[in-house]
């Protein structure tokens, strides 16, 4: 089974206008993002993330490599007609209501009668739009035009969905809301292929990441094994007498205690994040 998405050596390079310098966006940039997970790409300002994206969708040109969706080429319809699209500042007809804005881009997708208003109706209640599907989108809050976003975004029920930045300048509980939809659609089945500056939130929703840095790939792995402590244990002992913690784990069926489970002491997403870069930084 094809991944979900697969880019090999994906490399972007833009002139700098009258100069006779070149700009590398993304260099030599390869990854795979398996179908059913949450996917999170990190980095800086600047780092390639958004232009990686934009080459993925058939937006931009890459200079050289190839990003395919499902065993396709990104470009062609067969690809594109699997991916919805949410951008990190979406626009959207201020005129319309939330319902109409659906109705609009469900049409697009091919979709119609019944099976539209159903989809709609479906979509509205997931992002928690109910109330404000007859409310124009011009008088939304950002949160809410995310969530509008996030809805058009699967209007066509599609297999991948791409989200760039989709809490940017969202209060906390419109962050708390979009990551439930995440993981509503993760439970769907859908793959999720997003970037992100809330590491905290990326921790709790993503099952691998990816950080980038200077265009280049830095790090990838599962999300545990990228935040675990390496060469150390924790036990978690439950009704433990005084003193066993420091006798290990021989002591716990002698004193009936139980052993709950154990595991490796975690650092937060953020560390390693901070880690990863600082490290790019100082080796180009």
């Amino acid at each position: 089974m094809p991944a979900a998405v697969s880019l090999r050596n994906l490399t972007r390079v833009y002139p700098v206008p009258l100069r006779r310098e070149r700009l590398v966006a993304v260099r030599d940039l390869s990854l795979e993002v398996r179908e059913g997970e949450v996917y999170g790409l990190l980095g800086p300002n600047g780092c390639g993330k958004s232009t990686s994206l934009k080459m993925l969708l058939g937006l931009v040109t890459p200079t050289s490599g190839t990003a395919d969706v499902f065993g396709h080429d990104s470009r062609a319809f067969a690809a594109r007609s699997e991916v919805g699209f949410l951008p990190e500042n979406p626009y959207f007809y201020k005129f319309l209501t939330g319902a109409e804005t659906l109705r609009f881009y469900g049409k697009l997708c091919g979709l119609r009668g019944a099976k539209l208003k159903n989809r709609i109706d479906e979509l509205l209640a997931l992002v928690g739009l109910e109330d404000a599907r007859d409310r124009r989108v011009g008088g939304y809050s950002k949160g809410m035009l995310q969530r509008i976003g996030l809805a058009q975004a699967i209007i066509q029920d599609p297999r991948l969905v791409v989200l760039d930045e989709p809490t940017a300048g969202v209060d906390p509980v419109g962050s708390r809301q979009i990551r439930d939809i995440i993981l509503d659609l993760k439970a769907r089945g859908m793959t999720v292929l997003l970037t992100s500056h809330l590491l905290e939130q990326v921790q709790e929703v993503c099952d691998r990441v990816g950080i980038m840095g200077r265009g280049r790939l830095l790090r990838e792995g599962d999300l545990d094994e990228l935040v675990s402590v390496d060469n150390q244990t924790q036990f978690v002992v439950e009704n433990a007498p005084a003193g066993l913690a420091a006798q290990i784990e021989a002591l716990v069926v002698q004193t009936g205690a139980t052993l709950v489970e154990t595991r490796r002491p975690q650092r937060t997403l953020e560390k390693v994040f901070l880690e990863v870069t600082r490290a790019g930084e100082s080796n180009p």
